[in-house]
């Protein structure tokens, strides 16, 4: 006799991390999966996928959040307020306030439904720049200023899975992730992170000129979002602990200069590229440690950077470049 399938509710299911991760769950006969979007309605290639039942709410509200959540044993939280170092820099505003109500009001549900496990998705923009890999214990509550408003609504967040941990069943999977790419990105340039900003220059660059924002000696990790998606796949799985926080990334940090010279490489394309320094450069150069979780979860990431980008291309072209022509 089979055991019963587990509930899953992905809330943002329809943003970049949120659809791989649908494309992951959906395709597993031990999940029963409902997908939350709100105002980006599923494409027509996600609403075909078998097995997943799509629901719009909105999670600032507590009404529609305790409607989704109901009789739910796993939440995996990909629903934020998202975009790139512009807003970041310009309108800070952006990433705090509704990412702050909409975890506030799901963690509260959860505890009450006594919900199984909760993974919830932060980020590395708390930590301060290193020499070496920064460790989830090098955090000591200093954030540099353009992102005071990210880095400690993230560290709320946070602390937020940890008191829920020690006061109620549900187990909490914080996840201090690196720059996360690959197929369904934002390769938008207002909204999207460096790397999906980066390809959609390269890729719709004209007159064999590409501007770059910036003087191009930021660094980053970059992780593929297969990675990303196993990890969560494997914390569903087997995390035991009441509460775990873990750095996800490749572990190395690549300049902005070298990541565009190695995708201008894979694209096959003959570009010049010229540093436009009327825009933001952040200062922010990054590597981050992952011997918790390779410790832990016995998780190493499988994707070099070269590989990441040639599959990201490949999608791209076979997607993204097909739809605007």
């Amino acid at each position: 006799m089979t055991s019963r399938r587990k509930k899953i509710l992905l809330c943002g299911a329809t943003g970049f991390i949120g659809r791989n991760l649908l494309r992951h769950f959906a395709g597993k006969k031990e999940y029963e999966v409902s997908a939350v979007f709100h105002r980006t309605k599923p494409a027509a290639e996600f609403r075909k996928l078998k097995g997943v039942k799509w629901v719009c709410a909105d999670l600032r509200d507590p009404r529609d959040v305790r409607r989704v959540l109901a009789g739910k044993q796993i939440v995996i939280q990909a629903a934020a307020t998202t975009s790139g170092a512009k807003d970041i820099v310009t309108k800070p505003f952006h990433h705090v306030t509704d990412n702050a109500v909409m975890n506030s009001l799901i963690f509260r549900a959860c505890h009450e439904f006594r919900t199984e496990h909760l993974v919830f998705f932060s980020c590395t923009t708390m930590y301060l720049p290193q020499g070496k890999p920064v460790r989830e214990e090098d955090f000591d509550g200093r954030i540099i200023d353009k992102y005071f408003g990210v880095g400690w609504t993230k560290v709320y967040i946070e602390k937020m899975c940890e008191f829920y941990a020690g006061i109620g069943p549900t187990r909490y999977t914080a996840i201090r992730h690196s720059n996360i790419y690959g197929p369904y990105d934002k390769f938008d340039l207002e909204r999207s992170h460096v790397f999906g900003a980066t390809v959609a220059k390269i890729m719709s660059a004209k007159d064999g000129v590409l501007s770059v924002w910036g003087d191009g000696s930021d660094e980053r990790d970059l992780l593929y979002v297969s990675d990303l998606v196993d990890f969560v796949d494997l914390a569903v799985r087997t995390q035991k602990k009441p509460f775990e926080l873990v750095n996800l990334g490749l572990g190395e940090s690549i300049s902005v200069k070298d990541l565009v010279a190695k995708i201008i490489r894979h694209s096959g394309r003959e570009l010049r590229v010229e540093y436009d320094l009327s825009k933001p450069t952040i200062g922010f150069k990054l590597a981050i440690n992952i011997d918790r979780v390779k410790q832990n979860f016995g998780w190493t990431p499988k994707t070099s950077l070269d590989d990441g980008i040639a599959k990201t291309l490949d999608w791209y072209s076979r997607y993204v470049a097909k739809t605007r022509r």
